[in-house]
C-alpha cells in the first residue's frame, strides 16, 4: 500500500511538473510576418523576378535563390503546389512555358552560365535541355537574358548584351536573330508578331515573324516597360510600367497601337490621393515584373517592392496579385523577406514593424503596409545601389525621439549603417540622411566593433582598429525631422572584452552591454562566449562589469536587448533565442517554438543584427528574428 501511495505521489508530482512546464511554455507565443504562409511546405518562394501563367491558372515564378525549395515556384488558387530545380539554379530574370515545358534563364556560376535557358518538363520537373542563347555566360550583377516567350514550336529569347532577340525551336534549333538594342520582356500576339520591351528607352517594338519592324510604341520619357502580355481575348497589349506611373497600360493592336486604358492606381504605391505615399495595396503597384492571364480571364500581376542590391536573390521580394475578369482582387501571395529582420516600432508600442525597406503590422503572416523606398525622389538611396559594399540593406533598426522616428538600415554582416528619417508630407517613405562611416560622422573607418542606436538617438560604434567605442550624441532635428549628431567621443574599450564585436546601450537604464569577438580571427563578425554588462556606464562605470555572462551554447551570432533582458541567437546550431537577465546574468528563458504546426522558425540566426527586441507598456517583450528558410520574420511575444 505504501508503495502504491508513493507511486501515486510520483505520478501527481510528475503531472504537476508537466503542468508548470506547460505554463512556462505558454508564457510566449511564436508568430511570423512577411510571408503569406508560415511553414516551409506552404511558404511563398523568395524574390520572384519573373512569371508565366498557364491557361489552367497555374503560376510559375523564377527566383535567383530560395533557401528551401527550387528556384521555380509553382502556385495555384493562392497556394504553393511545388517547385522545380534547385534553389540556386536560375537567374530569375525570365521564364515562359507551353503545354509541356517551362523555359527559364539559368544562373551564372552553374555549368550552363547566365547565357543558358533550361527547358523543364512540367509534369516531372526534370530538365531535359539547355539552349545556349547568349555568349554572356558570367554575368552576376545583372541579367544576360531579359525576356522569354513561346509561340507554337518557337522560343524567343532576349539577349540583352547581344542586342538581339534570338529565335529557336522549342527543341533548341536556332532559327534567326532580330537586332534590337537592349531587349527586355517579350510577348507574342495572335498573328505571331513579337513585341519587345526596351525598358531603358521607354519603348516597345513590334516585329513580324520574319523579323521586320512593324510598329514602335514610344511611351513617356520616364516610363519603363518591364513586363508584357498580349491578351488574345481582347486584342490588347498589356504593358507593366516600372516608371513613376506604376501601372499597367493597355494598348490596342489593330492598326497603329494606341493607348486604350490602364489598370492600377496612377502612381501606384507612391500615389498620395487614394492613400498614403508608400502604402501598398490592391492596385497600388510597386515594380511590375510579370503579367499573365488564364483561360478563365483571371489576371495575375507580379509586382515587387523596391529594395535590394547586387545579390538579386534579395531583390525586394515576391508579391503576386490575382484578379477576376472584372478586376476584383481574388488573392495575394507574398514573400517579402529573405535575409532581414524588422524592428518593433516604439511609437505604436510594438504594433508596427520596420524592416530596412518595408513596414508590417499584424499577426499570422501580418499585413504588408508600405514600401519605404521612393526610387524617383531619391534615386541615390543606398537601398537601391547595386554597387554597394553589402548585398542588401533589409535589416531595420528603429528608435523614436520626441515622436521623430530614425530608421537604420544595414545588411547581413554590415560594416556600414544608413540613416533615414520620416516626414509627414512623405508618408511612409524613409528619407535618406547619412551613413556611418560617412561625412555626417566625420569618419571613413568601417564599423567592425559593434553598433548601437539608443532610445535617445545617440549612436555608439566600435570603429575599425581603434580600440575605442565612439559615442555620437544626437544634437537634434531640423524642421523636416532630419537628425544630426555631434562629434564622436572616444571611450576606451575595456581590456577584459577586447576584441569588441557587439555593442548595445540601453539609455533608459544607463546600461552598456559589450560582447567579445574572437582574438586573432579573420572573422570580425563572430562572437565569443563572453558578454559584459555595465550598469551606470554613462555615470562613470566603464571598468566594473556586473554581471558577466558566459555563454554555454556554441556560435553566438546576434544579440539585442530591451528592459531587463538580453536576447542571444546562434548560427550553424539551433534557432533558439536565449533570454538572459541583465541584473543577475541568469538564463531565464529559451524561446524555441510554441507553435511548430503553423510556424517554421528557421535553422539559426545567420546575421549580426538579425534580432530586435522591444518592451511594450504591458510588460510584454516582442522579439523579432530573421528566418531565411521560410522567407519570413519570426515574432516572439513573451511575458516573463
Amino acid at each position: 500500500m505504501l508503495d502504491t501511495r508513493i507511486r501515486h505521489h510520483a505520478l501527481f508530482f510528475g503531472a504537476f511538473i508537466a503542468m508548470i512546464a506547460s505554463v512556462c511554455h505558454a508564457q510566449y507565443t511564436t508568430d511570423w510576418l512577411a510571408n503569406t504562409y508560415g511553414t516551409l511546405a506552404a511558404h511563398v518562394g523568395n524574390a520572384a523576378r519573373s512569371m508565366w501563367v498557364a491557361p489552367e491558372g497555374v503560376v510559375y515564378t523564377a527566383s535567383m535563390w530560395d533557401e528551401n525549395e527550387g528556384g521555380v515556384a509553382i502556385y495555384q488558387n493562392g497556394q504553393s503546389i511545388g517547385s522545380i530545380g534547385i534553389h540556386s539554379e536560375f537567374q530569375g530574370s525570365a521564364i515562359t512555358g507551353n503545354a509541356t515545358s517551362i523555359f527559364a534563364a539559368m544562373q551564372a556560376g552553374t555549368q550552363y552560365g547566365s547565357g543558358g535557358v533550361g527547358r523543364y518538363n512540367r509534369a516531372t520537373g526534370t530538365r531535359d535541355l539547355v539552349i545556349n542563347v547568349s555568349t554572356w555566360n558570367a554575368v552576376t550583377r545583372a541579367d544576360a537574358i531579359t525576356g522569354l516567350a513561346t509561340a507554337g514550336s518557337l522560343l524567343y529569347a532576349s539577349d540583352f548584351f547581344g542586342n538581339r532577340v534570338r529565335v529557336f525551336t522549342t527543341d533548341g534549333a536556332w532559327q534567326q536573330d532580330i537586332s534590337v538594342a537592349g531587349p527586355g520582356a517579350l510577348t507574342l500576339d495572335s498573328a505571331g508578331n513579337v513585341w519587345v520591351a526596351r525598358k531603358s528607352a521607354g519603348a516597345i517594338v513590334e516585329y513580324s515573324p520574319a523579323g521586320a519592324l512593324l510598329n514602335t510604341i514610344q511611351m513617356a520619357a520616364t516610363s519603363r516597360p518591364s513586363a508584357l502580355y498580349f491578351d488574345a481575348s481582347t486584342g490588347l497589349l498589356m504593358v507593366g510600367d516600372e516608371g513613376p506611373d506604376m501601372n499597367i497600360k493597355l494598348y490596342s493592336t489593330t492598326g497603329a497601337p494606341q493607348l486604350a486604358g490602364t489598370f492600377g492606381v496612377q502612381g501606384g504605391y507612391l500615389d498620395a490621393t487614394t492613400g498614403i505615399k508608400g502604402q501598398v495595396g490592391d492596385k497600388r503597384f510597386t515594380r511590375i515584373e510579370g503579367i499573365g492571364k488564364d483561360s478563365a480571364g483571371n489576371l495575375y500581376v507580379l509586382n515587387n517592392p523596391w529594395g535590394g542590391g547586387w545579390d538579386l536573390g534579395r531583390n525586394g521580394g515576391t508579391d503576386i496579385h490575382a484578379y477576376s475578369s472584372a478586376g476584383s482582387l481574388l488573392w495575394k501571395l507574398q514573400a517579402l523577406n529573405f535575409e532581414a529582420v524588422a524592428a518593433p516600432d516604439p511609437v505604436t508600442d510594438g504594433a508596427l514593424f520596420y524592416s530596412g525597406t518595408n513596414l508590417y503590422s499584424g499577426t499570422a503572416g501580418g499585413t504588408f503596409i508600405a514600401n519605404t523606398v521612393d526610387p524617383f525622389s531619391y534615386p541615390d538611396d543606398p537601398r537601391l545601389n547595386v554597387n554597394d559594399t553589402q548585398r542588401d540593406e533589409h535589416f531595420g533598426q528603429l528608435v523614436s525621439v520626441g515622436g521623430n522616428r530614425i530608421l537604420v538600415a544595414s545588411g547581413q554582416n554590415p560594416a556600414i549603417f544608413y540613416f533615414f528619417h520620416f516626414e509627414p508630407s512623405k508618408g511612409y517613405i524613409a528619407v535618406p540622411d547619412a551613413s556611418l562611416p560617412g561625412t555626417a560622422f566625420n569618419t571613413t573607418r568601417a564599423v567592425t566593433g559593434g553598433f548601437s542606436i539608443d532610445s535617445k538617438g545617440d549612436v555608439w560604434a566600435g570603429l575599425d582598429r581603434t580600440n575605442h567605442i565612439y559615442h555620437y550624441p544626437l544634437t537634434g532635428f531640423d524642421g523636416y525631422g532630419k537628425p544630426s549628431w555631434g562629434p564622436g567621443i572616444a571611450l576606451p574599450i575595456p581590456m577584459s572584452i577586447r576584441p569588441l564585436t557587439r555593442i548595445i546601450y540601453l539609455a533608459g537604464s544607463d546600461t552598456m552591454i559589450l560582447a567579445q569577438g574572437i582574438a586573432g580571427s579573420w572573422d570580425w563578425t563572430a562572437m565569443n562566449t563572453r558578454i559584459e554588462v555595465y550598469h551606470g556606464w554613462s555615470a562613470g562605470n566603464m571598468t566594473r562589469p556586473d554581471p558577466v555572462i558566459n555563454l554555454t551554447s556554441a556560435n553566438a551570432k546576434s544579440m539585442t536587448a530591451a528592459g531587463n533582458y538580453l536576447f542571444v541567437g546562434y548560427v550553424h546550431t539551433v534557432p533558439n533565442i536565449d533570454a538572459f537577465n541583465l541584473i543577475n546574468g541568469h538564463l531565464d528563458a529559451t524561446l524555441i517554438n510554441s507553435n511548430p504546426g503553423n510556424v517554421d522558425v528557421g535553422n539559426d540566426v545567420d546575421s549580426m543584427y538579425g534580432l530586435r527586441a522591444y518592451l511594450r507598456s504591458t510588460g510584454e517583450y516582442v522579439v523579432t528574428k530573421d528566418n531565411y528558410n521560410g522567407s519570413s520574420i519570426i515574432v516572439y511575444r513573451w511575458t516573463p
